[in-house]
């Protein structure tokens, strides 16, 4: 069994990747319906947080049943982020996550996220800062380093253990490699491979699909996998690995009125949280991914694009599956 302090994981745990402006508490609700064993909020800022800033203090909610779950913090002052940790923790998840490996350029400018990567011994200080000032379990996601030329993960990996972190995440890109690049797991596999880690060890990066995901599994020994873009519009995706890991089959991608059910769900818990015309908004990013691949979509998602009542959404919806059905 993988264990993060006292959290019990499952033998070999799929976690969804925090995401901003993804990973709200309408869409980790569905994710939580299909198996995600673990996951987290959108990173939130420890500036925005200690300040009282009303968009940070939003991100703090969750619900019971999204447990066990995660609050993300990212920045680059130790006293903030240790305040920041202390509020988080008032929320009551089940762990604290550091966020060492955001890319975007505002961020890493500020030297946080992955810009931290330049400067390993603030990264350690601000870690053992951030352990030493709450009693829940800490966490670090990450990436191999900041550049090709600056690849240290294992011995991050190794320094930021000794200071106290429970788990740790691993993006198989620096924070110079774009997306198209091809995550590199072979670093990855060398800190779990690590005779002196003692601790869980999470991959992350390319995991798109249930043979994705067994390949990672199988050739590089981690103890689970974190999903980020593969759960776009995807939220079954934790079921798909989850039963392929188990039997080898692949299930069949879910029909349009699954599709339909799942969005509608993550459409009305979206509008309970923030309200109708802001749930909608927040929404809209997520329609054109629950229904891609499908031919002369591009007139439906217009209308949802649109529409700011939940109502005539309820209705497109409804013409959707008439057509496709």
């Amino acid at each position: 069994m993988i264990k993060i302090g006292n959290i019990d994981l499952g033998e070999f745990p799929i976690l969804l990747a925090p995401m901003e402006d993804v990973t709200d508490p309408p869409f980790r609700y569905v994710c939580k319906m299909f198996g995600a064993d673990m996951m987290y909020t959108e990173f939130i800022s420890s500036e925005g947080l200690i300040r009282d800033a009303a968009k940070s203090v939003k991100k703090l909610d969750f619900d019971e049943f999204e447990r066990p779950i995660g609050i993300q913090i990212f920045g680059h002052d130790i006293a903030s982020m240790v305040k920041a940790a202390q509020y988080a923790a008032e929320a009551n998840p089940d762990l604290i996550d550091i966020n060492f490996g955001c890319p975007v350029k505002k961020v890493v400018a500020k030297g946080a996220g992955s810009g931290i990567l330049n400067n390993i011994p603030k990264m350690v200080k601000m870690t053992e800062a951030v352990v030493k000032s709450v009693s829940l379990p800490v966490t670090v996601k990450t990436r191999l380093g900041y550049d090709d030329e600056h690849k240290e993960i294992v011995d991050i990996a190794e320094r930021i253990q000794d200071v106290g972190i429970k788990a740790l995440t691993i993006h198989g890109r620096t924070r110079t490699q774009k997306p198209r690049i091809p995550a590199d797991w072979t670093l990855i596999g060398e800190v779990k491979n690590n005779p002196r880690m003692h601790i869980p060890i999470f991959g992350n990066g390319d995991v798109v699909d249930a043979k994705s995901a067994k390949h990672f599994k199988d050739n590089y020994g981690v103890d689970g996998l974190m999903i980020a873009r593969g759960v776009y519009g995807n939220p079954w995706i934790f079921r798909e690995i989850k039963h392929y890991l188990e039997t080898g089959e692949i299930i069949p991608p879910p029909n349009i009125e699954e599709r339909i059910r799942i969005s509608t769900i993550q459409l009305n818990r979206s509008i309970d949280w923030k309200g109708e015309r802001r749930g909608i908004l927040e929404i809209r990013k997520h329609w054109a991914d629950y229904f891609k691949g499908y031919p002369n979509f591009k007139p439906f998602r217009l209308k949802l694009m649109e529409t700011t009542s939940h109502e005539e959404i309820l209705f497109i919806l409804n013409e959707i599956k008439q057509y496709y059905c």
